[in-house]
């Protein structure tokens, strides 16, 4: 495997189930040219008895871009890493860090942490078969479980059967008695171990995840670690991304404004339905927070997520979410 570059892994847009689809990723690549962005989890199952292009499909503007997967089958992650390599993604990564129901029983994600030697093997499987970089993304612990000693055994097994880059989510993942959503909020964060590994594993890339939101935390966690990966706070407030290229990779060209982007989303809301007959409101609820803190926007928003309006085409619901912001920005005044 050719090693790329480490700023490749400088900022990222984490995988996040039932958000970072295809058009979303559209959307954040109008905003940053460097940032890596990651797929939705795509389970080894869907890959074997699901539709491959449905799953797969993904924006030619869309790179550097990278395939997440869930599964813990040797064989089957081979199989779904070499396809994601022919589908053209720029990175396969493992998730070792989901604490839902679902995936635990399907003996993946968070679980997998207490079987390095199982992610161990699913690693080696798919760098056995790729050229593109293998990673792993994962929890500093599970359940009680609060040792440092545990989540740095984990990445030593891990690295041994050649993994070299490591995104941590800085918190433990509770197995029982917390949904998803709570695991992302009430473990606490404890960045100092995401830390301590780029020190015990200096030649190693380590990225950092968790409750991060704004660009002064970023700068900060670059002070500690290789890279820093962003959620939640990239979807509620995409135009945040749209400084990460001049702060980040000393690249300082030109911004679109709030407006172009929205346009070339409308753009974009017709393209697709011509290719494969999806519906305008399926890419704009992805938008929906480009007006975050803005005049005008709580209208804005409105017009895009009002059901009301299926039937239009985008752009006359574009001209009508252009009125509704200029009448909110009017009230504002």
């Amino acid at each position: 495997m050719q090693f790329p570059e480490p700023q490749r892994w400088r900022l990222s847009v984490a995988p996040m189930m039932d958000w970072s689809d295809r058009h979303c990723r559209y959307l954040h690549r109008l905003l940053t040219r460097h940032t890596l962005l990651y797929t939705e989890m795509v389970t080894t199952g869907a890959l074997r008895h699901g539709s491959v292009q449905r799953h797969l499909r993904f924006n030619a503007e869309e790179h550097p871009v990278a395939l997440q997967l869930g599964g813990s089958d040797a064989a089957d992650l081979a199989h779904a890493a070499k396809l994601g390599q022919e589908w053209g993604y720029d990175e396969i990564n493992l998730n070792c860090g989901c604490p839902s129901d679902r995936v635990q029983r399907g003996a993946f994600g968070a679980c997998l942490m207490n079987e390095p030697l199982t992610v161990a093997d699913g690693v080696k499987a798919m760098l056995d078969v790729v050229d593109v970089p293998v990673t792993v993304k994962h929890r500093i612990g599970i359940d009680r479980i609060e040792s440092y000693d545990f989540v740095r055994d984990f990445v030593g097994t891990v690295s041994e059967a050649g993994c070299k880059v490591f995104i941590v989510h800085a918190r433990n993942a509770w197995l029982d008695g917390l949904s998803p959503k709570e695991n992302r909020e009430i473990p606490p964060l404890r960045y100092e171990l995401a830390y301590q590994l780029k020190k015990d594993f200096p030649g190693l890339l380590i990225a950092v995840n968790g409750g991060i939101k704004t660009n002064e935390e970023i700068a900060q966690h670059l002070q500690h670690a290789d890279g820093v990966m962003i959620g939640r706070e990239a979807y509620y407030n995409p135009w945040l991304l749209g400084g990460w290229d001049a702060a980040f990779y000393g690249d300082a060209h030109e911004v679109p404004s709030r407006e172009a982007v929205e346009e070339a989303m409308v753009a974009y809301m017709e393209r697709a339905f011509a290719e494969d007959g999806c519906p305008w409101y399926a890419i704009a609820r992805h938008m929906l927070g480009l007006y975050h803190g803005q005049r005008g926007g709580r209208l804005w928003r409105q017009v895009w997520s009002d059901h009301k309006l299926k039937p239009l085409p985008p752009r006359e619901v574009w001209q009508l979410a252009r009125a509704a912001l200029a009448r909110g920005a009017v009230v504002s005044d």
